[in-house]
């Protein structure tokens, strides 16, 4: 009986890691000016959520999305721009959090061997044609 105890309560625990507390402010609502809301819509489509890693914080529903897009909503009403905050983003969790990475010496394979891979593709199939005739 007390196994099945147990085993109850480690099944419920996942129901139990979401918060009861409310959404933040702006979390869910937009800004009164449609200006600035256009620049945190844009920022936030740029910015990759924690917990669900393969959408923006603009579309997913988890609470830290939730967090962050408050954050930026509140950061961009209060006049920051939007490349500082993306900035103070990547400084607080990393390079990984935005979907622009930056061309730096750390990244140039990331956009570089895209283009070497084609120029060596053509150099093959130069080859492999030239050999058919």
């Amino acid at each position: 009986m007390r196994r099945l105890a147990l085993a109850l309560a480690l099944a419920a625990a996942p129901v139990l890691a979401d918060s009861t507390l409310p959404a933040a402010k702006w979390a869910n609502e937009q800004l009164p000016d449609p200006r600035q809301e256009e620049a945190a819509k844009n920022l936030m489509l740029t910015l990759r959520c924690i917990v669900c890693q393969g959408q923006s914080i603009a579309d997913s529903d988890a609470e830290l999305a939730g967090d962050m897009r408050a954050m930026v909503r509140t950061r961009i009403a209060a006049g920051e721009k939007p490349e500082a905050i993306r900035a103070w983003l990547v400084e607080r969790y990393g390079q990984w959090v935005s979907y622009k990475p930056l061309v730096e010496p750390l990244t140039w394979p990331l956009w570089f061997a895209p283009l070497a891979l084609l120029a060596v593709g053509a150099f093959l199939a130069r080859g492999r044609f030239r050999k058919h005739r």
